[in-house]
């Protein structure tokens, strides 16, 4: 069971309930009717990143749908919740790719993000060894990334909300989410 495509979304909740407020950034993400099973960091080679209103026609309610899922909450009010997907896709589609997941407090959208994509390169790019600086700023890395040759493309998705007031949950989500044949 490879997935063959694979899609990004996010999303946020907000409820009293710590549980509906994570249903509900589900909802948000439109992934709310699947049974979703996180896994690890691994894009399968040859599995092509498409949209998500096309990955999304090829799930049924109720399927087991595999995901590599970043999460966060807090209900604290106005306090800032990141959740962050990050992506690093090799040259030669026959190579795995890798996603990473990031979670945080206090960054705003574009830092998360960026987070999450230079975590991804970072580990594709070990893998492949090439050669970089660990210490140098990400665009500086992308920059070495993309020379080498060997990572097609970096992408991120990320999703951020301040803490609802009240006390009520807020819940932010990104995913990537996978699609097999057996979903049907």
């Amino acid at each position: 069971m490879i997935p063959k495509k694979a899609f990004l979304t996010k999303g946020t909740g907000v409820h009293k309930d710590k549980l509906a407020s994570f249903e509900l950034a589900l909802r948000d993400a439109k992934i709310e009717k699947y049974n979703l099973v996180s896994v690890s960091s691994i894009l399968p080679p040859n599995c092509k990143v498409v949209s998500k209103e096309e990955g999304l026609k090829e799930l049924r309610p109720g399927a087991i749908v595999h995901c590599v899922l970043a999460r966060n909450e807090t209900n604290e009010p106005e306090r800032l919740t990141t959740a962050a997907i990050g992506t690093a896709v090799p040259v030669n589609e026959n190579n795995y790719g890798y996603i990473s997941e990031h979670h945080s407090f206090g960054e705003d959208e574009e830092t998360a993000g960026e987070y999450a994509e230079d975590l991804a390169a970072t580990m594709l790019a070990t893998t492949l060894g090439i050669e970089f600086d660990a210490d140098s700023a990400w665009h500086e890395r992308e920059q070495v990334y993309k020379a080498s040759g060997h990572i097609f493309d970096t992408m991120h998705m990320c999703q951020t909300a301040r803490g609802a007031k009240g006390g009520k949950w807020t819940t932010v989500v990104a995913a990537m989410v996978f699609v097999t044949e057996f979903t049907h």
